[in-house]
C-alpha cells in the first residue's frame, strides 16, 4: 500500500519540514487530500491536481496548503475572539475536534508513525490557538495590542468578603432616609416636650391627676398579663366593682412596657418615657404619610411637626391616650403603600405590597387598643375607606379588572379581619360597663358643655410659649377651656391656605382636603355647629359606641392632619421651584441660601408648638399603701384625689374602693357618702359589710373636706384598732 501512493506521488524520498513549523514528516500527497474531514474542498483539489508532478511540486503544493490553513486558523481565532462565553468555553474542544480528525485522516493514509506526527502537530497547533484566543481576549495579542490608555482609567472594584460587605449594609441602613426620620423624630421630641425628662422619676407633664392614672393604667396592663391575665378588666380599684378597667381608656397597647419595672418610681419614669415616645411616632406617622402620599421631605417633615406639636395638643398634655395618635397617620401611610396608591402619582400598581397593607391594618388594630377616645373615629373612618373603595371599583369593574391581586386582596381580608376582632374584643368590657352603669353613658346635654365655639378654632392654651399669655383673655371667656383652645396653629393656616393655590397636589385633592378640614371642624364643634343636627348628632344617635365619646373637640385631629397635607403640598412645591431657582443661576449662587429658606415654614412651626407646660412633683407614696392589705379604702376620697392613690398601689395592687375614671360608679359614691361620719358605727358596719379590712387616713389632706375633724372621734367601743403608720393612720376593721 506504502509502494503503490509511493509511485502515485512521485517517490517523495527524505524528510521535509512541514510548513505549520512541526519538523514532522510530510505525508503523501494523496494522504492529505483523502483523508474525511481533512480540509476544504479547495484544499483537496489541490492535492488532486498535484497527482502527477515532481518533487518540487509537491513541495510548492504542500506550502500553500500550510498557508491557506494558517489563514483559516487566524480568521478562527479572530471570531472566537469576538463571541460569547459560550462560545470560548468550546473553543478548545473545537480545535481539539479539528486535530483528532486531522490525526485519523494520517491514519489512514500513511504509516502510524506519520499519523501520531500529525496528532503531536494538531494538538501543538490547537494549543497555540486557545494562547492565541487569551490573549486577544486579553488586549494582549499579537494581532491586536492591547490600548495603552488602558492604564488611565479606574481600577477593578476589589471584591469584597463578608464582614466588609455587612459593614457597607450597616452604613448604608444608618444613613437611609427612613433611619435619619426616625432619629429625627426621637431628637425632636425630646427637646419639644422638655423638661419631661429631666426628672422622670418624679415629675410628671401638666399636673399629677391624669397622668397618675394613665401611668397605673399601664402598670397594671403589664403586672395583670403577668401574673392572671384573665381579671384583666377586674382591676383592684373601685372596690368592689367588676369591669373596672373599663371605665376609662385603657392604653391597652402599652402593656408591653408595663412589665418592666414594679412600683410608683417606674410607673412615672414609664409614663414620662412613653409619652416622649408618643409624640417622636406622631411626627414620623405624618412624616411617612405625606412622603407616601407624594411630599418631598421638607414638606413632610412640615406635616409631622404641625401634627405632633400643634398649640392645641399642649392642652392634653395630661391626656395620653390623646397624645398617642402617631398610629393613625402611620397606618394610613402603610395602607397606602401597600395597595400602590399615592395622591400626587395616583394608583400604581407595580408598587403593591401585600405584606405593608398588612402592617397597617396591625398598626391600626393597635391604636384602636390605646383607646376608643380617638380609636373610634378611626375606626368609623377606615369604615367609609373601604365602602367608598368598593363602590368606585365596583363602577370602574370593566377598565380596573384585577386592582388588587390575590396576595393584597388575602392581607386586605385578613387584616380586616384582625382589626374586627381588636376592636369587637376591646368593646365588649365597655357595653358591659354601658350595660351595668347607665350613668356612664353621655347625653346630648353633655356633649354641649363641652363644645367650643368657633373662636376657639383661634385661642392657644395656657400651655403654649408663644401665645399662651396673648390668648389670656379669649381663653376667659370659654366655658371649659381645657377642651375648647383648639389653635393648630397660625403659621399652619398660613402655609394651608397657601396650598390651596399652589401645591404639588391636583386641584380637585386640594378641593378635598379643604372639604375634609370644614367638615372635620364642625364636628369638633360639636353641639355649637347649627345645634349639630346635621353634623355631630345623627352620629351620636345612630354610630354605636359614639354616645360614649364626652368631648366633641378632640375631633381637631383630624383638621390638623389634614391642614399639615395642605401645607405639605404647598412646601414641597416651594422647594421644588427654589431648586430651579438655584439651577438657572450661573453661577449657582447664592443657591445654598436659598434652600436654606425652605426650612423656614417648619422652623415657623415648631416655634409655634413650644410649650410652657408645668412638671409638678408627684406626691410621695405613704408607707402605709407599701404594708396595708386589702381591700382598702383611702380617705380623703374624690375624683383627683384618688388618681395618685391608684399609682401608689403599684407595689401590691391591693384592692381598694379608690378610684378615679370618666364617671364615679354609684358604689363607690356610696361608700364617700358612708364614710363622711367615720369612724362610727354606721359607716364601721357598712364597711365590713362589703368587705373592706383596712382604712387609711391621709393626715395631711383631710383639710378642707368632708372627712376634716374625723381623727378626733374615739374608736373605742367599735372594735377597730387604730395604728399610726409613717404620715397615715390605719384603722383595723
Amino acid at each position: 500500500m506504502t509502494a503503490e501512493k509511493s509511485g502515485t506521488t512521485g517517490r517523495r524520498s527524505g524528510a521535509e519540514t512541514r510548513a505549520d513549523g512541526t519538523g514532522a514528516k510530510n505525508p503523501p500527497d494523496d494522504a492529505a487530500g483523502a483523508g474525511p474531514g481533512s480540509g476544504s474542498p479547495d484544499e483537496r483539489a489541490s492535492g488532486a491536481d498535484s497527482s502527477g508532478e515532481d518533487d518540487t511540486a509537491g513541495t510548492v503544493t504542500s506550502a500553500g496548503k500550510a498557508k491557506r490553513t494558517r489563514k483559516a486558523r487566524r480568521t478562527g481565532a479572530a471570531k472566537a475572539a469576538g463571541a460569547a462565553s459560550t462560545a470560548d468555553k468550546t473553543s478548545t474542544a473545537d480545535k481539539a475536534g479539528a486535530g483528532t480528525d486531522k490525526a485519523e485522516a494520517g491514519t489512514e493514509a500513511g504509516t502510524e508513525a506519520e499519523a501520531r506526527d500529525r496528532a503531536d502537530a494538531a494538538k501543538k497547533d490547537g494549543d497555540a490557538a486557545e494562547k492565541s484566543d487569551a490573549a486577544k481576549q486579553d488586549g494582549t495579542g499579537d494581532d491586536e495590542p492591547a490600548d495603552p490608555w488602558s492604564a488611565f482609567g479606574p481600577a477593578p472594584e476589589p471584591v469584597l468578603g463578608r464582614p466588609r460587605r455587612a459593614v457597607r449594609a450597616v452604613g448604608r441602613f444608618l444613613v437611609h432616609e427612613w433611619t435619619l426620620a426616625v432619629v429625627a423624630a426621637l431628637a425632636l421630641a425630646a427637646a419639644m416636650t422638655w423638661p419631661t425628662l429631666r426628672y422622670p422619676r418624679h415629675t410628671l407633664p401638666q399636673d399629677y391627676w391624669d397622668p397618675s392614672l394613665q401611668a397605673w393604667q399601664m402598670a397594671w396592663s403589664g403586672h395583670i398579663l403577668r401574673t392572671n391575665p384573665a381579671q384583666l378588666w377586674h382591676s383592684n380599684t373601685f372596690y368592689p366593682e367588676n369591669w373596672s378597667f373599663a371605665f376609662s381608656d385603657t392604653l391597652l397597647g402599652y402593656a408591653p412596657a408595663g412589665l418592666i419595672g414594679v412600683g410608683p418610681e417606674h410607673a412615672v419614669l414609664r409614663y414620662n418615657i412613653m409619652f416622649v415616645l408618643a409624640h417622636a411616632l406622631a411626627a414620623f406617622g405624618a412624616y411617612a404619610l405625606a412622603r407616601q402620599l407624594g411630599a418631598g421631605r421638607i414638606g413632610g417633615a412640615v406635616a409631622g411637626a404641625s401634627f405632633a406639636y400643634a398649640p392645641w395638643l399642649l392642652a392634653q398634655a395630661g391626656h395620653l391616650h390623646i397624645i398617642s395618635n402617631g398610629g393613625i397617620p402611620l397606618a394610613l401611610a402603610m395602607l397606602a403603600r401597600g395597595h400602590g396608591w399615592s395622591l400626587r402619582y395616583g394608583y400604581r400598581p407595580r408598587r403593591r405590597h401585600a405584606g405593608w397593607a398588612f402592617a397597617g391594618w396591625l398598626m391600626a388594630a393597635w391604636q384602636l387598643s390605646l383607646g376608643f377616645g380617638i380609636g373610634l373615629p378611626f375606626a368609623y373612618m377606615l369604615a367609609g375607606v373601604v365602602l367608598v373603595s368598593v363602590v368606585l371599583w365596583f363602577v370602574r369593574r370593566r377598565k380596573v379588572k384585577r386592582p388588587f391581586g390575590r396576595r393584597l386582596f388575602l392581607a386586605d381580608v385578613l387584616g380586616g379581619l384582625v382589626f374586627a376582632a381588636v376592636g369587637a374584643a376591646l368593646a365588649v368590657p365597655y357595653f358591659k360597663v354601658a350595660e351595668l352603669h347607665p350613668n356612664a353613658e353621655r347625653t346630648i346635654g353633655d356633649i354641649g358643655l363641652y363644645s367650643p365655639p368657633a373662636s376657639g378654632f383661634f385661642t392657644a392654651p395656657a400651655e403654649s410659649r408663644v401665645w399662651g399669655g396673648l390668648h389670656e383673655g379669649a381663653r376667659a371667656v370659654l366655658p371649659w377651656h381645657p377642651e375648647m383652645t383648639l389653635l393648630p396653629g397660625f403659621v399652619l393656616y398660613a402655609l394651608a391656605a397657601g396650598g390651596l393655590f399652589f401645591s404639588v397636589w391636583r386641584v380637585r385633592h386640594r378641593i378635598f382636603l379643604l372639604a375634609g378640614v370644614l367638615v372635620t371642624m364642625a364636628l369638633a364643634m360639636g353641639t355649637r355647629f347649627f345645634g349639630g343636627r346635621f353634623t355631630y348628632v345623627p352620629l351620636f344617635d345612630y354610630l354605636p359606641g359614639w354616645s360614649g365619646l364626652r368631648t366633641p373637640g378632640r375631633m381637631m385631629l383630624w383638621t390638623t392632619l389634614l391642614l399639615g397635607l395642605l401645607a405639605a403640598g404647598a412646601v414641597t412645591a416651594f422647594c421644588m421651584r427654589v431648586r430651579e431657582l438655584a439651577a438657572e443661576r450661573v453661577p449657582p449662587w447664592p443657591g445654598p441660601w436659598l434652600r436654606l429658606a425652605t426650612l423656614l415654614p417648619l422652623a415657623l412651626v415648631l416655634v409655634e408648638g413650644l410649650n410652657a407646660t408645668p412638671q409638678p412633683v408627684v406626691p410621695r407614696q405613704p408607707a402605709a399603701l407599701r404594708t396595708v392589705d386589702g381591700p382598702m379604702l383611702v380617705l380623703p376620697s374624690s375624683q383627683n384625689l384618688d388618681q395618685p392613690v391608684m399609682l401608689w398601689s403599684t407595689d401590691r395592687f391591693q384592692p381598694m374602693v379608690n378610684g378615679g375614671s370618666g364617671f364615679t360608679p354609684r358604689s363607690q359614691a356610696r361608700i364617700r357618702e358612708a364614710t363622711v361620719s367615720f369612724p362610727d358605727y354606721a359607716s364601721v358596719d357598712y364597711l365590713r359589710q362589703i368587705g373592706v379590712k383596712n382604712v387609711v387616713v391621709l393626715r395631711d389632706e383631710l383639710e378642707g373636706t368632708p372627712w376634716e375633724g374625723m381623727l378626733d372621734r374615739p374608736v373605742d367601743a367599735l372594735g377597730v384598732a387604730r395604728e399610726q403608720v409613717g404620715e397615715a393612720v390605719v384603722f383595723r376593721l
